[in-house]
């Protein structure tokens, strides 16, 4: 089995030693993603009078075409992925992160764990997903 690992010119570059994605085969692994562009700002984080407003649709959106950008890189699309493991800072987000996470998946598209964690790796962050696709090798 053949392995390849993906960083993706003109996406915000992990903070940490990994790649954005690793072929294995057949497989596609997406690391943890986040809304984060490549100046490491956040789409989703806004000042309004003074006060930091996060939005967790605007994330869920960001982290999704983050997502499905790393799968064109590596030879996929968001119709390839197969599992999604989403995690939440607040389970109070469920209802807007699921409204727009259905705009990009039916019923048919990838399985999904969502789970509550305490914190992600930036205080701006409401969401992280990681992915897995299957994409035969060409």
């Amino acid at each position: 089995m053949s392995t390849q690992s993906h960083l993706v010119a003109g996406k915000a570059k992990p903070r940490g030693r990994f790649p954005h994605a690793k072929r294995a085969g057949d497989f596609i692994f997406v690391s943890g993603t986040s809304s984060r562009r490549p100046d490491d700002t956040f789409v989703g984080v806004d000042t309004v009078d003074g006060v930091k407003v996060l939005d967790i649709r605007a994330q869920t959106q960001a982290v999704i075409e983050n997502i499905r950008d790393i799968l064109v890189a590596a030879g996929a699309d968001l119709g390839d992925l197969v599992q999604v493991t989403s995690y939440l800072v607040d389970m109070a987000d469920f209802a807007a992160y699921n409204e727009v996470y259905a705009s990009f998946f039916t019923e048919e598209g990838p399985t999904r764990t969502t789970v509550a964690v305490r914190e992600l790796p930036h205080p701006d962050l409401l969401i992280e997903i990681q992915a897995v696709a299957y994409k035969p090798e060409a």
